[in-house]
């Protein structure tokens, strides 16, 4: 009888190890959201509250331009679920099929949206597409440099005095944007003749400048290598601390305006908590503080209380209506990339 009494215990305490072992294995399983992002584009911390909120796993991978991350979608690439690309290419990944249609009910916070940028976006009723934050490109330069009367202007690259001391963005669409900017013509244009005189302005400009540069310019501002630089508004407010002698500005010709946005993929396996993340980064509070992270604007008109008043203050940021209205968002030009394509490899080849 003992015998028996023993055996009855062991197989019960061995069938409660056993289910506790089920069960907390169950418990520790949680779910996972893959997130395809531009890099240091988002507060982490944040990502750590998501988690924590809703008991999940975030895992991040990151991509350097639209087009490395479209290849790599078009190869096959599996597993992503929410992905932050520019508005031109929302659009070309729309066409492809690629993009799931949205379900506004499960973003409730879409009504945090700014009305005065979404006028900007290239998917007007967020169909397919979330604006994330909104950027400019303009000028970072030295104040120590400048005279006290500096109107920047993208004809600042033409003053052969601090030749060598200058970068343009290693961007065709950017670079030869300044000049069409400059000249008066739409940064858009596939007018041969407008983009012929860009040409031969941005040749002129490329005999003053150091290089083509889009990844170490900040850090030659930082350095003082380099006294002004084409370059992203967030790229140059992240590096202001670093030199409080840099400064940013807007050229008066006008500039590219461009919003990255949220989408997630029609194969995404975990399309709720997607909608969740999405919703989550609306927050007003939730949005101010990546605002004051990345230095770049989400166009969240319930976040603007919360920002500290050095950003509330600077036009580059939250630009004003007479900024907005000389500002173009790049679009893709289909076929007639071909255009500028060949000009790019003219720039880039004259001496």
């Amino acid at each position: 009888m003992e015998n028996i009494t023993k055996i009855v215990k062991t197989f019960f305490i061995t069938t409660l190890l056993l289910w506790i072992t089920i069960f907390s294995g169950c418990s520790s399983e949680k779910k996972e959201l893959y997130i395809y992002n531009w890099s240091d584009y988002m507060d982490e911390n944040l990502v750590k509250q998501f988690e924590t909120e809703n008991s999940c796993k975030i895992i991040l991978d990151f991509f350097d331009s639209n087009e490395t991350m479209y290849a790599k979608l078009k190869a096959g690439a599996a597993g992503y679920d929410i992905v932050f690309p520019s508005g031109y290419m929302v659009n070309v990944m729309s066409k492809e099929g690629i993009l799931l249609k949205l379900d506004h009910s499960k973003i409730p916070n879409l009504k945090n949206l700014d009305e005065k940028y979404i006028e900007f976006s290239l998917d007007k009723n967020q169909e397919f597409s979330v604006p994330y934050m909104i950027s400019n490109t303009g000028i970072g330069y030295l104040k120590s440099k400048v005279q006290e009367n500096f109107e920047p202007s993208w004809n600042i690259f033409a003053d052969s005095k601090y030749k060598g001391r200058m970068t343009m963005l290693n961007d065709m669409r950017e670079a030869i944007g300044a000049a069409l900017k400059y000249l008066g013509y739409s940064i858009n244009t596939t007018n041969p003749v407008e983009l012929e005189k860009a040409k031969n302005v941005l040749i002129g400009w490329k005999k003053n400048l150091a290089k083509f540069e889009a990844d170490q310019y900040k850090n030659g501002l930082v350095s003082g290598e380099f006294y002004f630089s084409q370059g992203y508004s967030g790229d140059i407010f992240q590096v202001m601390t670093e030199n409080k002698d840099i400064r940013y500005a807007i050229p008066k010709e006008g500039t590219t305006l461009s919003s990255d946005n949220m989408v997630i993929l029609k194969s995404s396996k975990n399309v709720e908590l997607a909608y969740k993340f999405i919703n989550f980064m609306l927050d007003g509070k939730v949005s101010a503080q990546n605002i004051e992270y990345v230095h770049y604007l989400a166009p969240n008109k319930e976040a603007y209380q919360y920002l500290s008043d050095d950003i509330k203050i600077d036009p580059a940021i939250l630009m004003p209506d007479h900024v907005l209205k000389r500002c173009e968002v790049l679009i893709d030009l289909g076929k007639e990339n071909a255009l500028y394509s060949k000009i790019w490899d003219q720039v880039k080849s004259a001496k």
